[in-house]
């Protein structure tokens, strides 16, 4: 069976998941921004966490950690290499290790950019990614550790997986994504769609994550450097993509 994932609200725009195994009972939480939305959520579903999963160091994505642990123990994985600076982990990963959840496997991958040994959880046969804060619903995050040709090649690998691929992004910034998007790849007819579907969505107070990366792939402008549309209107005909997507992170940085 695939994994159950729960998409939890947190903070004022941020998401943690739970992904259950329903054939073993293993559940995974996927971030802590705060503990009280999980707890509430562990309680709804009746589900025991086995794993906690850190994709990076920044406070939004840990600060509940220890309020969570103390009511429901598990075993905290994240990245060797960001160690020194991640709350205690009991399996420290690198790139290209996996891990299970009960039944399921899940794949290391190195997402650096927003920050330095940044991860994301990919579980292949769940076709479920988890990406926080590299790619996201029609964005990527702020490079503020890594450099911007560093965030092309980790969105790069995260572009080569199948499209059926479910991204689930680590927060709520689809719609302002959208505006920027629109400002670059203005003529584009799946973005146009998509952005009246999110407007649509956050008028509702509907989440607009998780998204397909087939979706991401024909809309997200950061996974589109390569793309004659936004190269004209960037004025950067045929220039080399790094390139590209060097100045559309910095045009969204100024928007």
């Amino acid at each position: 069976m695939p994994l159950d994932i729960r998409t939890i609200p947190c903070l004022s725009d941020n998401y943690a998941y739970l992904a259950h195994d329903p054939d073993t009972g293993a559940t995974a939480l996927i971030d802590v921004p705060e503990a009280g939305p999980i707890i509430a959520a562990l309680a709804e579903t009746g589900w025991t966490l086995s794993d906690v999963l850190i994709t990076h160091h920044h406070y939004d994505h840990v600060d509940g950690l220890a309020d969570l642990l103390a009511d429901h123990p598990a075993r905290v994985i994240g990245a060797a290499a960001d160690a020194h600076r991640l709350p205690p982990l009991d399996l420290a990963v690198n790139e290209g290790d996996t891990i299970t959840i009960g039944a399921q496997t899940g794949t290391i991958i190195d997402v650096s950019g927003h920050t330095i040994n940044h991860i994301a959880f990919y579980f292949a046969d769940a076709k479920a990614l988890f990406t926080a804060d590299s790619l996201m619903a029609l964005g990527c995050g702020r490079v503020f550790e890594g450099t911007k040709p560093q965030m092309h090649d980790s969105l790069q690998k995260l572009a080569a997986l199948p499209g059926d691929t479910v991204v689930y992004s680590g927060h709520e910034y689809t719609a302002a994504n959208a505006k920027f998007a629109l400002s670059i790849d203005p003529d584009n007819p799946a973005l146009i769609s998509r952005f009246k579907d999110v407007a649509g969505k956050r008028a509702n107070g509907t989440p607009t994550v998780p998204s397909l990366l087939s979706e991401e792939l024909a809309t997200n402008p950061f996974l589109r450097a390569h793309d004659p549309a936004i190269q004209a209107h960037l004025g950067m005909i045929g220039a080399n993509a790094t390139d590209v997507f060097s100045e559309i992170r910095t045009r969204k940085d100024n928007f």
